[in-house]
Protein backbone atom coordinates (compact mmCIF):
# COMPACT_ATOMS: atom_id res chain seq x y z
CA UNK A 1 0.00 0.00 0.00
CA UNK A 2 1.32 3.18 -1.25
CA UNK A 3 1.96 5.74 1.68
CA UNK A 4 -0.95 8.18 -0.11
CA UNK A 5 -2.79 5.59 0.19
CA UNK A 6 -2.65 4.74 3.39
CA UNK A 7 -3.13 8.23 4.57
CA UNK A 8 -6.45 8.91 2.91
CA UNK A 9 -7.69 5.46 3.78
CA UNK A 10 -6.71 6.89 7.34
CA UNK A 11 -8.22 10.31 7.00
CA UNK A 12 -11.16 8.44 5.81
CA UNK A 13 -11.54 6.20 8.29
CA UNK A 14 -11.55 9.28 10.66
CA UNK A 15 -14.61 11.63 8.77
CA UNK A 16 -17.15 8.42 8.21
CA UNK A 17 -17.84 8.72 11.84
CA UNK A 18 -17.45 12.37 12.62
CA UNK A 19 -19.26 12.90 16.03
CA UNK A 20 -17.32 10.36 17.10
CA UNK A 21 -14.14 11.32 15.83
CA UNK A 22 -14.51 14.63 17.48
CA UNK A 23 -15.33 12.89 21.08
CA UNK A 24 -12.41 10.95 20.67
CA UNK A 25 -10.33 14.15 19.72
CA UNK A 26 -12.09 15.65 22.66
CA UNK A 27 -10.27 13.49 25.25
CA UNK A 28 -7.09 14.41 23.97
CA UNK A 29 -7.85 17.74 23.81
CA UNK A 30 -8.61 17.78 27.55
CA UNK A 31 -5.35 15.98 28.17
CA UNK A 32 -3.18 18.16 26.19
CA UNK A 33 -4.70 21.09 27.45
CA UNK A 34 -4.42 20.42 31.30
CA UNK A 35 -0.82 18.78 30.77
CA UNK A 36 0.04 22.32 29.14
CA UNK A 37 -1.63 24.10 31.65
CA UNK A 38 -0.61 22.57 34.53
CA UNK A 39 2.52 22.43 33.64
CA UNK A 40 2.64 26.76 32.71
CA UNK A 41 0.68 27.60 35.24
CA UNK A 42 3.35 25.58 37.74
CA UNK A 43 6.27 27.30 36.17
CA UNK A 44 4.05 30.96 36.21
CA UNK A 45 3.11 30.42 39.60
CA UNK A 46 6.37 28.86 40.74
CA UNK A 47 7.94 31.95 39.98
CA UNK A 48 6.04 33.80 41.85
CA UNK A 49 6.99 32.23 44.70
CA UNK A 50 9.92 31.84 44.26
CA UNK A 51 10.27 36.14 43.88
CA UNK A 52 8.05 36.17 46.93
CA UNK A 53 10.46 33.80 49.04
CA UNK A 54 14.03 35.79 47.87
CA UNK A 55 12.05 39.13 48.92
CA UNK A 56 11.19 38.25 52.08
CA UNK A 57 14.28 35.78 52.92
CA UNK A 58 17.15 37.21 50.77
CA UNK A 59 16.75 40.72 51.47
CA UNK A 60 16.80 40.70 55.49
CA UNK A 61 19.95 41.49 57.43
CA UNK A 62 20.61 41.85 61.03
CA UNK A 63 24.05 43.48 62.55
CA UNK A 64 24.76 42.27 66.36
CA UNK A 65 25.90 44.86 68.51
CA UNK A 66 27.87 43.29 71.58
CA UNK A 67 27.82 45.26 75.08
CA UNK A 68 30.47 47.75 76.16
CA UNK A 69 31.89 48.50 79.29
CA UNK A 70 33.04 52.12 77.63
CA UNK A 71 31.73 54.51 74.90
CA UNK A 72 28.87 52.89 72.82
CA UNK A 73 30.36 50.68 69.43
CA UNK A 74 26.99 52.08 67.21
CA UNK A 75 25.40 55.64 68.03
CA UNK A 76 22.23 56.04 67.37
CA UNK A 77 22.23 58.25 64.56
CA UNK A 78 25.01 56.09 62.46
CA UNK A 79 21.64 54.49 60.93
CA UNK A 80 21.61 57.32 58.72
CA UNK A 81 25.08 56.62 57.89
CA UNK A 82 23.56 53.38 56.90
CA UNK A 83 20.93 54.04 54.39
CA UNK A 84 22.97 56.02 52.42
CA UNK A 85 24.12 52.86 50.77
CA UNK A 86 23.15 51.92 47.52
CA UNK A 87 21.07 49.07 48.20
CA UNK A 88 19.69 49.76 51.80
CA UNK A 89 15.60 50.30 51.47
CA UNK A 90 14.85 50.85 54.97
CA UNK A 91 17.10 50.36 58.48
CA UNK A 92 15.87 50.41 62.33
CA UNK A 93 18.75 50.64 65.29
CA UNK A 94 17.09 48.69 68.50
CA UNK A 95 18.04 48.82 72.02
CA UNK A 96 16.95 45.81 73.63
CA UNK A 97 18.40 44.08 77.36
CA UNK A 98 17.35 41.32 80.00
CA UNK A 99 16.29 43.87 81.76
CA UNK A 100 13.55 45.80 79.89
CA UNK A 101 12.55 41.69 78.75
CA UNK A 102 10.01 41.65 81.14
CA UNK A 103 8.56 44.96 83.08
CA UNK A 104 5.10 45.72 84.21
CA UNK A 105 2.63 47.58 81.89
CA UNK A 106 -0.93 48.73 82.64
CA UNK A 107 -2.98 50.89 80.79
CA UNK A 108 -4.18 52.85 83.63
CA UNK A 109 -3.98 53.36 87.00
CA UNK A 110 -6.94 51.63 88.46
CA UNK A 111 -7.78 48.21 89.59
CA UNK A 112 -10.41 47.43 87.47
CA UNK A 113 -11.56 43.34 88.88
CA UNK A 114 -13.62 42.77 85.69
CA UNK A 115 -10.26 43.29 83.46
CA UNK A 116 -6.73 42.55 83.60
CA UNK A 117 -4.83 45.80 82.58
CA UNK A 118 -1.05 44.81 84.34
CA UNK A 119 1.35 43.07 81.92
CA UNK A 120 4.89 42.00 81.77
CA UNK A 121 6.06 42.87 78.32
CA UNK A 122 9.58 44.01 76.41
CA UNK A 123 10.57 47.38 76.20
CA UNK A 124 12.29 48.28 73.28
CA UNK A 125 13.94 51.71 72.31
CA UNK A 126 13.91 51.95 68.28
CA UNK A 127 14.82 54.36 65.67
CA UNK A 128 11.83 56.16 63.75
CA UNK A 129 12.46 53.66 60.87
CA UNK A 130 11.35 50.50 62.97
CA UNK A 131 8.09 50.19 60.95
CA UNK A 132 9.73 49.58 57.61
CA UNK A 133 12.64 47.55 58.61
CA UNK A 134 10.24 44.93 60.42
CA UNK A 135 8.29 45.67 57.27
CA UNK A 136 4.95 46.39 58.97
CA UNK A 137 2.46 49.40 58.95
CA UNK A 138 0.97 51.50 61.29
CA UNK A 139 -2.60 50.04 62.16
CA UNK A 140 -3.37 53.30 64.20
CA UNK A 141 -1.75 56.50 64.74
CA UNK A 142 2.33 57.09 63.90
CA UNK A 143 5.22 56.10 65.04
CA UNK A 144 7.38 58.95 66.91
CA UNK A 145 9.38 60.75 65.08
CA UNK A 146 12.88 62.34 65.17
CA UNK A 147 11.48 65.64 66.71
CA UNK A 148 9.89 63.44 70.07
CA UNK A 149 13.53 61.69 70.17
CA UNK A 150 15.41 65.35 70.37
CA UNK A 151 12.59 66.61 73.22
CA UNK A 152 12.37 63.25 74.76
CA UNK A 153 8.76 63.36 74.74
CA UNK A 154 7.38 60.71 77.07
CA UNK A 155 5.50 58.89 74.16
CA UNK A 156 5.06 55.06 73.15
CA UNK A 157 4.03 53.06 70.11
CA UNK A 158 2.90 49.19 70.68
CA UNK A 159 2.34 46.36 69.22
CA UNK A 160 -0.68 45.11 67.85
CA UNK A 161 -0.90 42.25 70.08
CA UNK A 162 0.60 44.00 72.99
CA UNK A 163 -2.42 46.45 72.40
CA UNK A 164 -4.72 43.62 72.80
CA UNK A 165 -3.35 42.21 75.81
CA UNK A 166 -3.73 45.96 77.63
CA UNK A 167 -6.83 46.68 75.75
CA UNK A 168 -5.96 49.83 73.86
CA UNK A 169 -8.75 50.23 71.10
CA UNK A 170 -8.79 53.65 70.00
CA UNK A 171 -6.26 56.73 70.64
CA UNK A 172 -8.46 59.30 69.53
CA UNK A 173 -8.60 59.75 73.46
CA UNK A 174 -4.77 60.19 73.68
CA UNK A 175 -4.80 56.84 75.84
CA UNK A 176 -1.13 56.51 78.93
CA UNK A 177 0.05 52.96 79.77
CA UNK A 178 2.37 52.96 82.72
CA UNK A 179 5.50 51.45 82.25
CA UNK A 180 6.61 50.82 85.88
CA UNK A 181 5.85 54.13 87.62
CA UNK A 182 6.39 55.84 84.12
CA UNK A 183 2.95 56.56 82.40
CA UNK A 184 3.95 56.91 78.35
CA UNK A 185 1.30 58.54 75.95
CA UNK A 186 0.49 55.67 73.47
CA UNK A 187 0.43 57.37 69.95
CA UNK A 188 0.22 54.30 67.52
CA UNK A 189 0.23 50.84 67.29
CA UNK A 190 2.22 48.79 65.17
CA UNK A 191 1.04 45.36 63.15
CA UNK A 192 1.08 43.13 59.91
CA UNK A 193 4.85 42.38 60.92
CA UNK A 194 6.57 40.38 58.27
CA UNK A 195 9.95 40.49 59.94
CA UNK A 196 10.43 39.97 64.07
CA UNK A 197 6.91 39.22 64.49
CA UNK A 198 7.48 38.89 68.35
CA UNK A 199 7.77 42.56 68.44
CA UNK A 200 4.27 42.84 67.99
CA UNK A 201 3.90 42.08 71.52
CA UNK A 202 6.53 44.85 72.73
CA UNK A 203 6.30 48.45 73.89
CA UNK A 204 8.19 50.74 72.00
CA UNK A 205 9.99 54.19 72.98
CA UNK A 206 12.40 56.69 71.91
CA UNK A 207 15.83 56.32 72.94
CA UNK A 208 15.94 59.65 74.65
CA UNK A 209 13.97 58.32 77.58
CA UNK A 210 14.82 54.89 77.32
CA UNK A 211 17.76 55.27 79.31
CA UNK A 212 15.68 55.02 82.49
CA UNK A 213 14.64 51.24 81.72
CA UNK A 214 18.42 50.74 80.81
CA UNK A 215 18.55 50.59 77.26
CA UNK A 216 21.18 53.33 76.79
CA UNK A 217 23.17 51.43 73.62
CA UNK A 218 22.09 50.15 69.90
CA UNK A 219 22.10 46.12 70.37
CA UNK A 220 21.36 45.37 67.04
CA UNK A 221 20.55 46.63 63.68
CA UNK A 222 17.47 45.69 61.24
CA UNK A 223 18.48 46.11 57.46
CA UNK A 224 16.44 45.52 54.26
CA UNK A 225 18.12 45.80 51.05
CA UNK A 226 17.19 45.09 47.34
CA UNK A 227 17.04 42.05 46.10
CA UNK A 228 20.34 40.62 45.52
CA UNK A 229 21.93 43.58 47.31
CA UNK A 230 22.18 41.44 50.82
CA UNK A 231 25.95 40.11 50.53
CA UNK A 232 27.08 43.39 49.71
CA UNK A 233 25.21 45.22 52.20
CA UNK A 234 26.80 42.87 54.92
CA UNK A 235 30.63 43.19 53.90
CA UNK A 236 29.75 46.92 54.07
CA UNK A 237 27.16 47.69 56.85
CA UNK A 238 29.51 46.73 59.92
CA UNK A 239 32.63 50.15 58.51
CA UNK A 240 29.05 51.88 57.73
CA UNK A 241 27.55 51.53 61.47
CA UNK A 242 31.36 51.84 63.29
CA UNK A 243 34.00 52.27 61.33
CA UNK A 244 36.09 51.80 64.72
CA UNK A 245 34.43 48.49 65.65
CA UNK A 246 33.54 47.26 62.51
CA UNK A 247 35.44 43.88 63.27
CA UNK A 248 33.82 43.42 66.37
CA UNK A 249 29.99 43.76 64.88
CA UNK A 250 28.36 40.29 64.04
CA UNK A 251 26.70 40.63 60.27
CA UNK A 252 23.32 37.71 60.23
CA UNK A 253 22.87 37.60 56.69
CA UNK A 254 20.14 35.33 55.07
CA UNK A 255 21.99 32.06 53.32
CA UNK A 256 22.04 31.76 49.59
CA UNK A 257 18.29 30.90 48.69
CA UNK A 258 19.30 28.98 45.39
CA UNK A 259 18.87 25.26 46.83
CA UNK A 260 15.79 25.87 48.83
CA UNK A 261 14.19 27.74 46.07
CA UNK A 262 15.16 25.19 43.50
CA UNK A 263 13.84 22.62 45.21
CA UNK A 264 10.70 24.13 46.04
CA UNK A 265 10.34 24.83 42.31
CA UNK A 266 11.11 21.23 41.44
CA UNK A 267 8.22 20.39 44.24
CA UNK A 268 5.36 22.61 42.44
CA UNK A 269 6.76 21.62 39.18
CA UNK A 270 6.72 17.81 40.00
CA UNK A 271 2.96 17.99 41.20
CA UNK A 272 1.39 19.74 38.22
CA UNK A 273 3.16 17.40 36.47
CA UNK A 274 1.82 14.33 37.93
CA UNK A 275 -1.85 16.03 37.18
CA UNK A 276 -1.04 16.57 33.61
CA UNK A 277 -0.18 13.23 33.08
CA UNK A 278 -3.22 11.40 34.69
CA UNK A 279 -5.14 13.76 32.60
CA UNK A 280 -3.32 12.77 29.65
CA UNK A 281 -3.59 8.68 30.71
CA UNK A 282 -7.31 9.61 30.81
CA UNK A 283 -7.27 10.71 27.51
CA UNK A 284 -5.17 7.88 25.97
CA UNK A 285 -7.62 5.33 27.62
CA UNK A 286 -10.63 6.94 25.62
CA UNK A 287 -9.08 6.94 22.54
CA UNK A 288 -8.29 3.33 22.74
CA UNK A 289 -11.67 2.30 24.27
CA UNK A 290 -13.18 4.34 20.96
CA UNK A 291 -10.32 2.47 18.67
CA UNK A 292 -11.28 -0.91 19.92
CA UNK A 293 -14.81 -0.25 19.22
CA UNK A 294 -14.11 0.83 16.00
CA UNK A 295 -11.82 -2.35 15.23
CA UNK A 296 -14.95 -4.62 16.20
CA UNK A 297 -17.55 -2.75 14.18
CA UNK A 298 -15.42 -2.37 11.07
CA UNK A 299 -14.74 -6.32 11.19
CA UNK A 300 -16.21 -6.91 7.77
CA UNK A 301 -14.54 -4.24 5.93
CA UNK A 302 -11.02 -6.05 7.67
CA UNK A 303 -12.08 -9.34 6.11
CA UNK A 304 -13.11 -7.57 2.73
CA UNK A 305 -9.83 -6.17 2.63
CA UNK A 306 -7.55 -8.95 3.77
CA UNK A 307 -9.24 -11.23 1.06
CA UNK A 308 -8.22 -8.84 -1.80
CA UNK A 309 -4.40 -8.87 -0.57
CA UNK A 310 -4.32 -6.40 2.59
CA UNK A 311 -1.21 -7.62 4.50
CA UNK A 312 -1.36 -7.72 8.05
CA UNK A 313 1.57 -4.44 8.38
CA UNK A 314 -1.18 -2.69 6.16
CA UNK A 315 -3.97 -3.39 8.42
CA UNK A 316 -2.26 -2.60 11.50
CA UNK A 317 -0.92 0.68 9.68
CA UNK A 318 -4.40 2.21 8.99
CA UNK A 319 -5.81 1.67 12.56
CA UNK A 320 -2.84 2.96 13.85
CA UNK A 321 -2.44 6.28 11.54
CA UNK A 322 -6.15 6.52 12.70
CA UNK A 323 -5.55 6.43 16.11
CA UNK A 324 -2.20 8.66 15.74
CA UNK A 325 -3.97 11.55 14.11
CA UNK A 326 -7.10 11.92 16.46
CA UNK A 327 -4.37 12.21 19.07
CA UNK A 328 -1.96 14.94 16.86
CA UNK A 329 -5.67 16.74 15.85
CA UNK A 330 -5.82 16.64 19.93
CA UNK A 331 -2.28 17.71 20.67
CA UNK A 332 -2.72 20.85 18.61
CA UNK A 333 -5.92 22.15 19.51
CA UNK A 334 -5.01 21.60 23.25
CA UNK A 335 -1.66 23.13 22.68
CA UNK A 336 -3.34 26.14 22.06
CA UNK A 337 -6.05 26.20 24.05
CA UNK A 338 -3.76 26.00 27.10
CA UNK A 339 -1.36 29.12 26.02
CA UNK A 340 -4.72 31.10 26.19
CA UNK A 341 -5.77 29.67 29.69
CA UNK A 342 -1.97 30.36 30.88
CA UNK A 343 -2.17 34.26 30.11
CA UNK A 344 -5.78 34.17 31.02
CA UNK A 345 -5.33 33.13 33.98
CA UNK A 346 -1.91 35.17 35.19
CA UNK A 347 -3.67 38.19 33.55
CA UNK A 348 -6.20 37.90 35.95
CA UNK A 349 -3.54 37.49 38.71
CA UNK A 350 -1.33 40.01 37.55
CA UNK A 351 1.61 37.90 36.97
CA UNK A 352 4.36 37.50 34.26
CA UNK A 353 3.11 34.02 32.52
CA UNK A 354 6.16 31.37 31.16
CA UNK A 355 5.57 30.56 28.41
CA UNK A 356 7.77 27.99 27.22
CA UNK A 357 8.46 27.09 23.82
CA UNK A 358 9.05 23.50 23.92
CA UNK A 359 6.08 23.30 25.65
CA UNK A 360 3.89 24.24 22.69
CA UNK A 361 5.97 22.16 20.57
CA UNK A 362 5.75 19.12 22.36
CA UNK A 363 2.31 19.14 22.98
CA UNK A 364 1.11 18.17 19.40
CA UNK A 365 4.10 15.40 19.71
CA UNK A 366 2.42 14.25 23.32
CA UNK A 367 -0.44 14.02 21.52
CA UNK A 368 0.53 12.11 18.85
CA UNK A 369 2.46 9.57 20.91
CA UNK A 370 -0.53 9.09 22.65
CA UNK A 371 -2.41 8.39 20.08
CA UNK A 372 -0.01 5.67 18.76
CA UNK A 373 0.30 3.94 21.81
CA UNK A 374 -3.22 3.73 22.96
CA UNK A 375 -4.13 2.48 19.16
CA UNK A 376 -1.58 -0.06 19.41
CA UNK A 377 -3.87 -2.61 20.62
CA UNK A 378 -6.81 -2.13 19.04
CA UNK A 379 -4.27 -2.31 15.57
CA UNK A 380 -2.85 -5.80 16.66
CA UNK A 381 -6.21 -6.93 17.31
CA UNK A 382 -7.29 -6.14 13.89
CA UNK A 383 -4.60 -7.20 12.02
CA UNK A 384 -4.54 -10.99 13.78
CA UNK A 385 -7.74 -11.10 12.01
CA UNK A 386 -8.13 -13.71 9.75
CA UNK A 387 -10.20 -13.39 6.43
CA UNK A 388 -12.61 -15.97 6.77
CA UNK A 389 -13.48 -15.50 10.35
CA UNK A 390 -13.61 -11.91 9.41
CA UNK A 391 -15.80 -12.39 6.87
CA UNK A 392 -18.17 -15.30 8.50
Amino acid sequence: MHVRDLVGESVAGMLARPVRSALTTLGTVLGITTLVVTLGVAATAGNQIVGRFDALVATAITVEVPESDGEPMVEWDAVERLTRLRGVESAAAVAESKDSANLSVRSNDLVDPARVTLRNLSVLAATTGLPEAARGRMTQGRFYDTGHIRRGDRVAVIGDQAARMLGVTQLDRAPAIFIGEHAYTVIGILGDLRRERNLSSAVFVPPTTAARFGLRDVTRVLVNTSLGAAGLIAGQAPAALSPANADVLQVVAPPSPTRARDQAQNDVDALFLILGLVSLVVGAVGIANVTLVTVMERVPEIGLRRSLGAARRHIAAQFLLESTLIGLTGGVIGAGLGLVIIVAVSAAKQWTPLLDGWLAAAAPVAGAVVGLLAGLYPALRAARMEPVDALR
